[in-house]
């Protein structure tokens, strides 16, 4: 029987809900796709309870019609640079070597790896082991059945803000919507993006986003580091619309329309027309001029993710190279500047392995959002419950109660 999963994204520039089936053969088929402008968020952050509630709702509601199904649980994807991961031991006894390791010694195992201490306000959202240890032997996937006096693991904790997780959730239960598990953006795209090939030889999944950088890095096999820069899409965004003296908004359609990483590459006879402020007049300027700011801030981006993967010491140990993802990996020349500049492979990834409404995510942008789908669809229970349409009213009329009530006085 195929399962009917929900994930919704929240990123700083757009807010993604998906609805897929995974059949018996554990194909995934897109059946519900809703994407809306972010509102209330700042790199990936909430500042706006109310803006950022509503834009979610209208986000699930797209979602909801085009798949024919209400949303009542979902799987949902945060970033922000408030994200940063360690790495931590755990050990434990396992007896007298007389039966085998269990899940409960792995559970135990992990308990003890995130015994580590933490701001007030600091929790961890993901404890990952890489491997485990089983008396001195290192090395090990899967301890379950072998037999030993003692377990270690080996764990990837990724931590993030408790009051950023917190709102983040409770904006999605205003919509009458249960989070089934929050996952971090780049481990989400990693699950869409990357082969076990990759992860394997050593890779760098880069998510350029538009309020920040998102970087999860995989080394024989397993999460190493995962981090968040503060830098993104939107600064391109914003030195174009400085430079060209033109609304936010123009500035992003002529980045989408017009920049190119590689400015040299550019006629320098090439115009295009851009609206400034003022009298709302259109002024006509050099194309070439425009992608050279959008390159300047791409190359601090790529520079940024160089300096982490040497800070880190896997400069040389990431064969693979890098996989570029998120919405500013579709500007052109993105790929060539990064070979160019870190000296390594580079390719855009988008999601794969999709069927159904794939056309409109085919895309590096809607990668953690088709990644959070897969979360759910590779774990063995039921990750969301999906009310039918005949539920649909009720839930829609306590919805449009909760967001009315944002705009209602208190007291």
């Amino acid at each position: 029987m195929d399962r009917t999963i929900a994930a919704i994204d929240i990123g700083t520039s757009k807010i993604c809900t998906l609805v897929g089936e995974v059949g018996d053969a554990g194909v995934l088929r897109v059946t519900g796709v809703g994407v809306v402008r972010a509102r209330g968020l700042r790199k990936g952050v909430v500042t706006d309870v109310g803006e950022a509630a509503q834009a979610i709702g209208e986000s699930v509601r797209k979602a909801e019609r085009v798949s024919g199904c209400t949303i009542s649980r979902a799987i949902v994807g945060m970033g922000g640079t408030h994200i940063a991961s360690l790495n931590s031991m755990g050990m434990v006894a396992i007896g007298k070597g007389d039966r085998p390791i269990d899940r409960e010694d792995t559970d135990r195992a992990i308990e003890a790896a995130k015994a580590v201490p933490l701001d007030h306000n600091r929790s961890i959202l993901h404890p990952i082991p890489r491997s485990f240890i089983v008396d001195g032997q290192d090395g090990i996937t899967n301890p379950i059945g072998l037999m030993g006096f003692r377990l270690e693991v080996q764990a990837h904790l990724i931590i993030a803000a408790t009051s950023a997780m917190q709102n983040i959730q409770h904006c999605v239960e205003m919509n009458d919507i249960g989070v089934v598990e929050l996952v971090i953006q780049p481990l989400a795209s990693a699950e869409a993006v990357l082969t076990a090939e990759e992860k394997e030889a050593g890779v760098a999944l880069v998510d350029i986003g538009g309020g920040t950088t998102d970087m999860a890095v995989f080394v024989r096999g397993s999460i190493w580091q995962t981090l968040s820069l503060g830098l993104g899409g939107h600064q391109i965004t914003n030195d174009i619309a400085v430079a060209l003296h033109t609304p936010f908004n123009t500035a992003e359609d002529v980045k989408v329309r017009y920049a190119h990483a590689l400015y040299d590459t550019i006629d320098q006879t090439e115009k295009i027309e851009v609206t400034t402020f003022g009298d709302n007049s259109v002024t006509s300027v050099g194309r070439r001029e425009m992608c050279a700011i959008a390159a300047a801030r791409a190359e601090e981006i790529l520079d940024a993710v160089g300096r982490e993967i040497k800070r880190s010491a896997l400069d040389g140990l990431l064969p693979a190279g890098i996989v570029l993802t998120g919405g500013t990996a579709d500007m052109p020349g993105l790929r060539e500047l990064a070979v160019r500049q870190l000296q390594v492979p580079v390719r855009v990834g988008v999601p794969r392995k999709l069927q159904g409404l794939v056309e409109s995510i085919s895309s590096p942008a809607y990668a953690t959002a088709v990644g959070l789908l897969m979360w759910g669809a590779n774990k063995q229970t039921v990750a969301t419950e999906i009310i039918q349409q005949e539920g649909k009213p009720k839930q829609l009329y306590r919805r449009l109660l909760d967001l009315l009530k944002l705009f209602l006085p208190r007291g």
